[in-house]
């Protein structure tokens, strides 16, 4: 016979097979890059405060594919089983989320696909690399398993780009040809890219980096600014209230491109 404690511990599992059983998920967001994205608000010395705002609390209408590509109740820190190495805290994922799902007109289950992986530079996520494969293999699966394909890609990578001039002035095109390759692998050509512009870098080239991101010119690809958004102590990783305001950020471009764009609508 199963305890209390037990019992407790498997309702958001039980939550979340209800939820895809009886409420199939329309919307599938894969959010990828590194460690902004991945989160580390309430991060310091490697230790994760706990603190979870209101906009990043559980939902019965969220649900996140982990690791072993199972879809569960998501919770904070959405990259735990993913961005394994690092101490993950709050990221944008949860607030993108749940302004989503309060601007449906009825509740629209969603899942989020995390793939982030902090302190990764752009070539290592091109494509033939194990962070491409991995990226390309979840966003199927989820797609799949959802009955339905990814309605946006999340980016926000750069930072570590920032170090040398040539990894900086590269990063323009190896941003389109990402890009480009994931809109083939994934065979939709019209697949919607949200990027970040940095709010910060590891190294003294992160304007050359900002401005690549923001003179991308592709076809529903869409750019939310960070830079003024407050950093953690380290003036590297964007504080919890900066994730929130970030993720509330991501969630109105895609609803205003939405709105414009009937092809992206999905029975908001």
């Amino acid at each position: 016979m199963l305890s209390l404690i037990d019992f407790l511990h498997l309702l958001p599992l039980l939550s979340a097979a209800v939820v895809a059983v009886h409420n199939p998920i329309k919307l599938v967001f894969v959010l990828a890059g590194q460690s902004n994205m991945s989160g580390r608000g309430g991060v310091s010395d490697s230790r994760w405060d706990h603190v979870v705002p209101p906009e990043c609390r559980q939902s019965p209408s969220i649900l996140r594919f982990s690791a072993a590509l199972k879809w569960q109740m998501a919770r904070e820190p959405l990259h735990d089983d993913i961005d394994f190495k690092k101490t993950c805290g709050v990221g944008p994922g949860m607030p993108f989320a749940h302004s989503i799902v309060a601007a449906s007109a009825a509740a629209v289950p969603l899942g989020l696909v995390p793939c982030a992986v902090g302190g990764t530079r752009i070539r290592e996520w091109a494509r033939g690399t194990s962070l491409y494969k991995n990226l390309v293999r979840r966003a199927r699966v989820a797609a799949a398993s959802a009955g339905g394909r990814v309605a946006a890609m999340l980016w926000y990578q750069g930072e570590s780009d920032t170090v040398t001039e040539k990894d900086a002035e590269a990063y323009g095109h190896r941003l389109v040809t990402l890009i480009s390759h994931l809109r083939a692998d994934l065979r939709d050509p019209d697949l919607l890219v949200i990027q970040v512009a940095l709010a910060s870098g590891e190294g003294n080239y992160t304007e050359i980096v900002r401005d690549a991101q923001k003179r991308i010119r592709l076809h529903h690809v869409l750019c939310v600014d960070a830079k003024s958004l407050p950093l953690e102590a380290d003036n590297l990783h964007l504080t919890t209230r900066a994730q929130v305001e970030l993720g509330k950020m991501l969630a109105i471009a895609y609803l205003n491109h939405t709105r414009c764009n009937s092809h992206f609508l999905f029975d908001l």
